[in-house]
């Protein structure tokens, strides 16, 4: 089809020629110290054009004879790139196939070809690119203090540089699980703390955070970041909700005495303190600091919808209530009774009943749902133990000596 073309244009041009200098009688006349030369118009156009053609052909000459030094630089500087960028890319392979001390070579070799030419010195992403890679492999090798050099040579070259604004965050996120994996928990929440808020705020920093925070036992700044990772559907639902429980637990451990676990209890989201699981285990710790009221007082919302709850739940909020029935009151009993009637199957509710019936000195109804709680293996030892030095407790009571010493002994053989 180019040929075509060609043939055409050809044709076209020698069409054009025929008509326009086919009939062309026209003369030039060249004068020159006294001497005259009468030239044909057609002649002398084609002399024109074929000196400007040989005139062209001799600039361009001298001009690649000139730039012949500058176009051999531009050569080898091209040369070295590709050198340079394919010892980049054998440090990335290297380094994905596990070989990182090969990796590193390679990663130093670019560096060094790159440091050797002035004309690449100012590809800045290049190089705290090499910069990673090394240090990558330096951590990999447990060569710390290589992995740190390199780090903070690409930190300080990717904050002069624009161009290399995006490394340096990835150089930032990088140090950061690598201080986690030293278990340096303080380092990986300041460098954490550097990114900028959108960077920050991204699934894969607040990962990073999130280990940072239980690893440094801040329970209150892990739960929030939890909350904003399940936010960000970092977590399937299943795992978000166990994951915020565990966190609200340690949250609630770390209290040392009922107004730190009142304060931790306030701070704690509106969806965790509507958590059975979350309020069974604060109202068991206000409970062992004496804050039986107050245990009661939170468990209280959870005890009125019963019904609404699954087993599991019902059985926790039960276990806690039978932990904080020192100082019940009587308007206990109407629920506590209800409860019973419901949900006597459930071993936790019977015995949470018969805690709570014992405290109210009750001792023929609380005996016989003690009994059945203590035999019943359903329930946790720490439970079972607890019903029979109730039923000890009550015995005595009545003074039956005998059947205290077997409660007793009961308790006893529990692992």
């Amino acid at each position: 089809m180019r040929a075509v073309i060609w043939f055409v244009l050809l044709f076209v041009v020698a069409v054009v020629a025929a008509t326009t200098l086919g009939t062309n009688d026209g003369l030039v006349s060249i004068y020159w110290a006294g001497q005259r030369l009468d030239l044909s118009l057609n002649l002398f156009l084609l002399l024109l054009a074929g000196t400007c053609a040989v005139l062209v052909t001799v600039f361009n000459a001298i001009n690649a004879l000139v730039g012949l030094p500058r176009r051999a630089r531009e050569w080898r500087v091209a040369r070295r790139d590709r050198t340079a960028q394919a010892s980049l890319r054998e440090a990335l392979s290297q380094y994905f196939g596990g070989r990182y001390s090969r990796a590193q070579k390679a990663a130093q070799r670019a560096l060094t070809i790159q440091a050797d030419t002035p004309e690449l010195a100012q590809d800045n992403e290049f190089t705290v690119l090499g910069h990673l890679l090394a240090a990558g492999s330096a951590h990999r090798l447990q060569d710390r203090a290589g992995r740190d050099r390199a780090i903070e040579q690409a930190l300080d070259l990717a904050r002069r540089s624009a161009a290399a604004r995006s490394a340096e965050e990835g150089a930032r996120l990088l140090a950061a699980e690598w201080a986690l994996d030293d278990r340096d928990a303080e380092r990986a929440l300041e460098l954490l703390g550097e990114l900028p808020l959108g960077v920050a705020r991204r699934t894969h920093a607040l990962r990073l955070r999130l280990q940072a925070t239980r690893l440094g036992r801040q329970p209150q700044e892990a739960l929030k970041t939890a909350r904003l990772l399940a936010k960000h559907q970092g977590f399937s639902k299943e795992a978000a909700q166990g994951l915020l429980r565990s966190l609200a637990f340690e949250s609630l451990d770390t209290a040392r005495d009922a107004e730190q676990l009142r304060r931790v209890w306030s701070q704690l989201d509106p969806l965790d303190r509507r958590d059975p699981f979350v309020a069974a285990r604060a109202a068991t710790r206000a409970a062992a600091y004496g804050g039986s009221d107050e245990a009661r007082g939170w468990l209280r919302p959870f005890w009125e919808r019963l019904a609404e709850l699954i087993p599991d739940e019902r059985a926790a909020l039960a276990l806690a209530l039978a932990d904080a029935t020192q100082g019940l009151g009587v308007e206990w009993l109407p629920k506590l009774e209800a409860a019973a009637q419901a949900y006597g199957r459930e071993a936790a509710m019977g015995f949470a009943v018969g805690m709570a019936l014992a405290e109210r000195q009750l001792w023929g109804k609380a005996r016989r749902l003690l009994e059945e709680s203590a035999v019943d293996a359903g329930l946790p030892p720490a439970a079972r133990r607890k019903a029979w030095l109730t039923l000890a407790r009550i015995a005595t009571e009545e003074g039956d000596a005998e059947r205290a010493a077997r409660a007793y002994e009961s308790a006893a053989i529990l692992p």
